[in-house]
């Protein structure tokens, strides 16, 4: 019988393999695109998607969440090669600490990096999840101004869609 703890890692397992694909398709020698002087470069925006993950589960394992206190291996890759695979490492060990939570945990309140309670359903479903699914919509766009084709993520991108439509 399912639970929401394994609900939400095997939903957010699926997203974690759309981001995978996300950043695979980042062009290369793209890293420093930055189209507004006052934004993430697409290597930063890129990089906040692991950390999102990885700030979300030390935060959760230890039950805190205080600013300037990083977790383990989170430093920023510098190339775009390097980020799909330390995206993919930080994704795992964070998995291993949400894993660890029951039903009973969901309740439980943190204090969150605003310094407000927040039960750690709510960390999980809006300030991690959908947090990374927002920036991964963000990266999408970046990916395209920089030059690439971000894939599709709910649907067909305008590329696999027209290679849909040469084999009708």
């Amino acid at each position: 019988m399912s639970n929401e703890v394994q609900t939400f890692l095997n939903t957010w397992d699926e997203e974690a393999k759309k981001t995978v694909a996300m950043l695979r398709a980042l062009p290369a020698g793209q890293y420093d695109f930055r189209p507004d002087p006052g934004g993430r470069s697409l290597g930063e925006l890129a990089w906040h998607l692991a950390e999102i993950d990885g700030y979300s589960g030390f935060g959760i394992e230890r039950g805190a969440f205080e600013m300037g206190v990083r977790p383990p291996g989170i430093e920023r890759p510098k190339t775009i090669e390097e980020l799909a695979p330390g995206y993919e490492r930080v994704h795992a060990e964070a998995r291993q600490n949400v894993a660890k939570l029951t039903p009973a945990d969901l309740d439980r309140e943190l204090i969150f990096f605003t310094g407000q309670p927040m039960t750690i359903r709510n960390i999980l479903w809006a300030a991690l999840l959908h947090h990374e699914i927002h920036h991964r919509g963000q990266l999408s766009v970046l990916c395209r101004l920089a030059g690439g084709a971000a894939p599709g993520a709910y649907g067909p991108n305008r590329e696999e869609m027209a290679k849909f439509r040469e084999k009708a």
